[in-house]
């Protein structure tokens, strides 16, 4: 038997598709999801767009990973946080694992 679902979120902020595609394949991501307030419906003018990304094995970005971040922000028209020196701060892991991360 299959657990409770959940109600499918969507991405509350417009994007082109195929740049982030091309931008996740120049940089060997394997997945990128969003989460937080902007599958939510408080998500508003003042928010920024929480994202996770999964390299493919073998890569780590390396300081690269800060240019990234700015790209990013660029491409989704928001400011996209990312972790300082030791990645992504626990808080963020905790409720990203605690929720389904869709892109």
């Amino acid at each position: 038997m299959a657990g409770p679902s959940r109600p499918s979120a969507r991405v509350r902020i417009a994007f082109d598709r195929e740049a982030l595609v091309r931008f996740c394949l120049q940089r060997a991501i394997r997945r990128l999801g969003f989460f937080g307030s902007v599958l939510r419906d408080d998500f508003d003018d003042r928010s920024d767009v929480d994202v996770l990304v999964e390299f493919l094995p073998g890569h780590t970005p390396g300081l690269a990973f800060f240019e990234m971040e700015e790209e990013l922000s660029l491409l989704l028209g928001r400011r996209v946080p990312g972790g300082g020196a030791e990645g992504p701060e626990p808080f963020i892991l905790r409720e990203a694992h605690g929720a389904p991360v869709r892109g």
